[in-house]
């Protein structure tokens, strides 16, 4: 009950503060202007950051002011309140910023605040350092696009809080509910269309104050050390990815990691076709599966959370590949980084060596799946010695047979059903060999037979997952929205192999500016079938789409068809076009 008033009273001083310094703002002119290399369009209010910072201060001092533990994150985050605050009005170096943020993360280790990631307390000072710094520049970088940067904010507190209360810690779950009220007030102004920014005092704040209150948790209330190193990672995954695929991208294309840039993972997310407000929503989600899988972590066993997580983290490496592969940079601008680096990208443009790691990792991660999923989740030390013994070999003999059954010829982007063929002859073939040499190994005793049978059934489906990636995030994330927003509606004539050719055509190239309706044939058994999303229709209810779409113009996809039917379109004051395909 506690936890909810805070929040509501919170939420209510964040909007009255933000409306409040969104007109100081404007009246002082601290406004930030629109640069090529940001998103927004409209000089925009600033010094959200201070009312993010106003309202959590008042909720704090109302709910939580006995939480002495918290004092050294407080003290530390006011200060690059501050100092992002001078750089909201006047301009400071980054290298500046970086001082500041280094001291206050040195500060919070000197009163004894860091991760208990390792036996070696001075290694946890590094990485808690490192952590602090790391996470409050993620969140800095992450404020490109309206309502990004305090949303997933709002989404880290809301799990931090439901961590909190598992822990029994109800001071600090308040605190973390107190912070998120006081973003999610912001938010109701800054998501799209925004009419005021929390600027870099906000994101420096809440950056601090995110990565330093996960620092509180008390490790000793979680399961095991998985949880421990896990949770706070998890619950701060989208700004993590985020940064680290900007910083990836942005070195292997030459660029400085501190240049500003429509870079990040929203834009790209924008550039595929989706709307910003789609783009911000989609990574929400995101952010949300994540969350949930740090409470989840806590719960499963340690052998299940490490088979689980990094299937998670597959998942979204293969995001960030998708998303790389974006032409964002403009024509003409010449890479700036070292030569190795520029070699470096132009070699794994071409993949393979990444495949081959990659599957490495996969037979790896397939083969310890069917243990835990062989043994519910609980492997003895025998079990667990008989897989460290046969992986290696199991790795040598399984990624031989891809290499002979010509996995790493094809193109993911174009992977089929010719690909899946491929993948499933040799992922069996790999596996029945596989089995065959552990049994050997171990005379025909020890190993389980369902490991090894489902060992092959988990790298199936892991092997074509990663194949068909990028064209099960193409539908996922464009859908329909790669359309030009110029398109005119269109029916293609004919629902055969041409048809399916010519609409994937359309799809892939938005320059054609054709937005299709659906499919017209005069084959009525297909009425009602789906090719690539779009509906077949009777050639009968042709009047009726043409008023309910405004159609004006059909694609005939086949040469089959008769010109008596092509005279009835024209009857109709359609344009018709015929698809032509021309080798020379």
């Amino acid at each position: 009950m506690q936890i909810v008033l805070a929040s509501l009273t919170t939420f209510l001083f964040a909007i009255i503060l933000t409306l409040i310094a969104r007109a100081a703002a404007r009246r002082m002119g601290v406004v930030a202007a629109p640069r090529q290399d940001r998103w927004h369009s409209k000089p925009t209010a600033m010094l959200g950051g201070v009312a993010i910072y106003g309202a959590f201060a008042a909720g704090y001092l109302i709910f939580a002011p006995k939480l002495a533990s918290a004092f050294p994150v407080l003290v530390a985050a006011t200060l690059l309140l501050i100092t992002g605050l001078i750089d909201d009005i006047f301009r400071i170096k980054p290298y500046a910023k970086l001082v500041v943020q280094l001291s206050a993360a040195a500060a919070m280790v000197y009163f004894g605040l860091r991760l208990p990631w390792v036996e070696y307390q001075w290694i946890n000072d590094i990485l808690t350092i490192f952590w602090l710094v790391g996470i409050t520049n993620a969140i800095n970088l992450l404020d490109n696009m309206d309502g990004l940067a305090g949303g997933i904010s709002v989404i880290a507190c809301a799990f931090l809080t439901i961590t909190f209360v598992l822990n029994g810690q109800v001071s600090e779950a308040v605190m973390a509910a107190v912070l998120g009220a006081a973003a999610l007030g912001f938010l109701v102004f800054n998501f799209n269309p925004a009419s005021i920014f929390m600027g870099d005092s906000g994101s420096m704040f809440l950056g601090f104050m995110l990565s330093g209150t996960a620092l509180l948790s008390e490790t000793g209330r979680f399961r095991g050390l998985t949880s421990v190193l896990l949770t706070p990672v998890l619950i701060l995954m989208i700004p993590i990815f985020d940064t680290c695929f900007v910083t990836v991208t942005r070195k292997l294309s030459g660029r400085p990691i501190s240049q500003g840039g429509r870079d990040h993972t929203s834009h790209r997310l924008v550039a595929l076709g989706m709307s910003e407000r789609r783009a911000v929503l989609m990574l929400y989600a995101f952010a949300a599966v994540s969350g949930i899988l740090a409470l989840m972590v806590r719960l499963l066993e340690t052998s299940v959370a490490i088979a689980v997580v990094p299937a998670f983290a597959l998942l979204a490496l293969f995001l960030g590949l998708y998303l790389g592969q974006l032409r964002i940079y403009e024509d003409g601008e010449p890479p700036q980084g070292l030569r190795v680096i520029n070699a470096f990208a132009n070699f794994t443009y071409k993949r393979r060596v990444f495949e081959v790691l990659l599957d490495v990792v996969l037979i790896a991660l397939a083969y310890y799946g069917a243990y835990v999923l062989r043994w519910d989740g609980r492997l003895d030390a025998e079990q667990l010695g008989i897989f460290l013994n046969t992986l290696p070999i199991v790795i040598i003999i399984e990624m031989t047979f891809f290499l002979i059954g010509g996995i790493y010829r094809g193109l993911w982007r174009y992977a089929g059903i010719n690909d899946l063929v491929v993948i499933a002859r040799s992922v069996v073939a790999g596996a029945m060999a596989g089995a065959l040499a552990v049994f050997v190994m171990y005379r025909f005793s020890g190993p389980s037979r369902a490991v090894l049978l489902l060992n092959g059934l988990l790298l199936l489906l892991l092997v074509s997952a990663s194949r068909l990636s990028f064209r099960v995030l193409k539908q996922m994330l464009v859908g329909r929205a790669n359309l030009h927003p110029d398109a005119r509606p269109v029916l293609i004539y004919g629902a055969g192999d041409g048809g399916e050719l010519l609409i994937r055509e359309i799809l892939n190239n938005p320059d054609h500016r054709y937005a299709p309706v659906g499919f017209i044939d005069d084959d009525d058994r297909k009425a009602g079938k789906l090719i690539h999303g779009y509906r077949i229709f009777k050639s009968g209810q042709l009047p009726d789409l043409i008023r309910a779409h405004g159609v004006n113009e059909v694609l005939i996809s086949s040469i089959k068809v008769p010109e008596s039917k092509i005279d009835n379109l024209r009857g109709l004051g359609l344009a018709l076009r015929k698809m032509s395909i021309r080798i020379e």
